[in-house]
């Protein structure tokens, strides 16, 4: 009976030393945690907000937004402004393109 409580308290402390070492992050706006066989830290965009800020003055808001959101997605950026400064993200959003061949990221 002895064994059997100290083995199940044993195993208490083993579960209650796994789950306190776990990396956690209250900060949402700045960083995210991926986990998975790869585990790091990658930067949070709010890519919903940044592509309807992007998309504002756009003739074709929706199709502006949808386009927006891919290159976000993809490239984890969204240049400043309403227009312009594409190459603030790098060749990433710069040189998607759609099937057209024509640029894809607003």
């Amino acid at each position: 009976m002895g064994t059997r409580l100290l083995l199940l308290l044993t195993v208490l402390v083993f579960c209650a030393a796994l789950v306190s070492s776990d990396v956690k992050i209250d900060d949402h706006e700045e960083f995210q945690v991926v986990k998975g066989a790869n585990r790091r830290l990658m930067q949070y965009l709010d890519c919903g907000g940044l592509c309807k800020n992007r998309c504002s003055l756009h003739s074709r808001p929706n199709l502006c937004n949808r386009a927006c959101g891919t290159c976000c997605f993809r490239c984890k950026c969204v240049p400043p402004g309403t227009s312009g400064n594409r190459e603030a993200c790098g060749s990433c959003y710069t040189d998607m393109t759609t099937h057209g061949n024509r640029t894809k990221c607003p």
